[in-house]
Parts: structure tokens; sequence; C-alpha cells
């Protein structure tokens, strides 16, 4: 295995002394150096492609790992189109559609890859690049990325409404959320800092926000421009959105936890870090210090990457990120096994 310290990057020595030793044990840095040594820069063309005609797609990509990881583990399954076993997808899961973007920039990168090296690359190693070269891109941060993950053949709505923390959580709900995943308050209030990039659809803070006006979290006039943004009748469905983050919304730095403290948070989750007493400190560490919060921003993502991996004959090697591969043995199995139960994949590889 490649030590984290030989990369050439500074900012991943730091990184990797934040990480705990045994964080990277079942996944590798340079895991395709062999097999396919230009699988990373493929995908890191099809991102750089994506984010040049469409910045949006960068927020979309980091969003898509996340969402991905807090269900079922990193394992692609959010990509999926169609459940082998019938039912809907995490990807049509409320939580998901229809804010959930960059699917196509993931097909983009999984074409250009089984162009070079078929049946090699997994689309979950795929979307862990994507999303560390989007943060490189808005923030210019860049970390190695451990690879070797497998494929998950099942994607069920009923696990992301279950695991996914939501945009009106609060304090306890996401230390809660995130410590079911082996991440640590500071991981959340670290890894919420996301949302200093992208956009959001009205659904997720208007009704909400009139409570945090009656009780005066949330600045009046910061309301007001909302209010005069979303309809009235706004709904799931309704797709209007507006930048999370009002003052730098395309570059991924601190601002997000400055703005906090202003009462302009956009989502009752976010204002949730500086009214807990607990997650205050670290925002107010962030809000002083970007570096800080870069290198453990990049950490983070490194430990959430690693969440309930599927390895070694686990799981597949998709060959077409938004389906399960033909024949997989797994179609009438995995609907038996609870999300986190690795059973389903070892079964149908035995």
């Amino acid at each position: 295995m490649r030590s984290c310290l030989a990369a050439p990057v500074a900012l991943v020595a730091a990184v990797c002394l934040l990480l705990p030793a045994a964080s990277l044990a079942q996944l590798q840095v340079g895991f395709y150096n062999t097999s396919c040594p230009n699988a990373e820069a493929l995908v890191r063309q099809a991102v750089t492609a994506a984010f040049a005609n469409n910045s949006g797609v960068a927020p979309g990509l980091i969003r898509l790992h996340f969402h991905d990881c807090f269900v079922r583990g990193c394992d692609a399954s959010v990509l999926l189109t169609v459940n082998p076993a019938g039912g809907r997808t995490e990807r049509e899961a409320p939580p998901n559609f229809p804010s959930l973007r960059g699917f196509e920039v993931i097909d983009a990168a999984k074409a250009a890859v089984e162009r070079s090296c078929p049946r090699t690359v997994s689309c979950a190693d795929i979307l862990a690049f994507a999303a560390r070269d989007s943060v490189n891109l808005t923030g210019n941060t860049f970390y190695q990325v451990p690879a070797g993950r497998r494929d998950g053949r099942v994607s069920n709505e009923s696990d992301a409404l279950q695991f996914l923390p939501g945009p009106n959580s609060t304090a306890q709900d996401l230390t809660g959320g995130f410590g079911l995943k082996g991440l640590s308050t500071e991981d959340m209030v670290v890894l919420s800092g996301s949302h200093t990039i992208g956009r959001s659809h009205c659904d997720s803070f208007l009704f909400r926000n009139k409570e945090r006006l009656a009780n005066g979290t949330i600045s009046p006039a910061y309301q007001a421009l909302l209010e005069a943004l979303c309809p009235p009748n706004t709904s799931p469905l309704t797709l209007i959105t507006t930048e999370i983050d009002l003052s730098t919304p395309t570059v991924l730095d601190n601002n997000y936890y400055k703005l906090l403290p202003l009462n302009l948070g956009l989502h009752f989750s976010d204002d949730q870090l500086i009214r807990n007493a607990t997650l205050a400190p670290f925002a107010n560490a962030f809000a002083a210090n970007e570096t800080l919060w870069k290198e453990k921003f990049a950490a983070a993502m490194i430990k959430m990457g690693n969440i309930e991996v599927k390895t070694g004959t686990q799981g597949e090697i998709r060959l077409n990120c938004s389906v399960v591969n033909p024949g997989s043995s797994a179609a009438g199995i995995e609907m038996l096994f609870p999300a986190g139960d690795a059973t389903a994949d070892e079964v149908a590889t035995s």
C-alpha cells in the first residue's frame, strides 16, 4: 500500500495525520496503478470538462458521494435506476429526487474508463474520485483517495429515507445519524461545510425557516428574500433553487461558517451548528481558520469514503453504473438482508 505521506501535495500529509490508523485498512491509495493506471486521470478529465460547462456539477458530485456512502455504504447504490428485486430505488427517494445531480458526469467517466480498462474500475471508486476532483476544482484542495470499493446490487428507497440526514434535522439528529456511520461530531460539523457551495430547493428550507423567523434565528431580510423567491405553494417538486452560501456560492471556503452567526444559514440544520453548545466551538474554529477546516474536510471525506465499503469478492464491478450486471445472481437475494449487512453480496459471489 502506498503511504499517504508519499503524496506530492503538502495538504495530504496533514490529512493523513488526522486519520485513524485503521481507517484505510480495507482500501488502498494507488489501487489501480497496475490494472488501470490512467483511471483517476480519466475521471478527472470527465469532471473537469463537465465543470467547465456548468460549475454546479461540483457540489452535485460531492453530495452524490455523501448520499451514496450514507446508505448501504459507498457502493454506488445511489446510481442504480432499477432495483433487481423490485421497488423504488434510493435515487427516487424524496431526499434525492429531484435534487440529486451529477449522474451524467459519472456515466461519462465510466464510459471513458471502460474503453481504457474494461471491467476493472468500480462505479463506487469513480464516484469517490469525482467528489475529490470536485473539491479540488472549487477549493484548490487535493487529497489522495484510497480505492478498491466494489459496487452493490441493491438500492432501496426506504434505506435512503432511514439514513440520510435532512435539512430540518436537529443537532441531536445530526450527531446521531453521523455517529451511526462511524463519524464523529466534529466530522459532522466539518462535512456540513460542503454547503459552502451549491444550491438548495425551496422545499428544503422555506417552511421551517418561518419558525426560525419567529424565534429570531434567521435574518428577517434574508427570510423575506427567500419568501419572495419561493412560491407559497412550494412542494417537493418545486424546482426553484437558491445558493446555500450567499457570499461565495461557487468557492469551497469557510464563509459558510462565517454566515451562521449572522443568522444567514439557509437550512434549519445549518443553523443548529451555532445553537448547540457542543457544535458551536467547532463551527467558530472553522470560521476563524480556513486552512484548519480544509485539512479536516479532506480527512473527513476520506473517512466518509470508507463507510461500509464492499471489497474483495463482495459486490461486483458494474459495467453500467445505472444497472447491475446482466445475470447478477443477487437479484433475488439482496432484498432479504437489511442495509449494512454484507451477507447478500457474499452469498451472491459464493
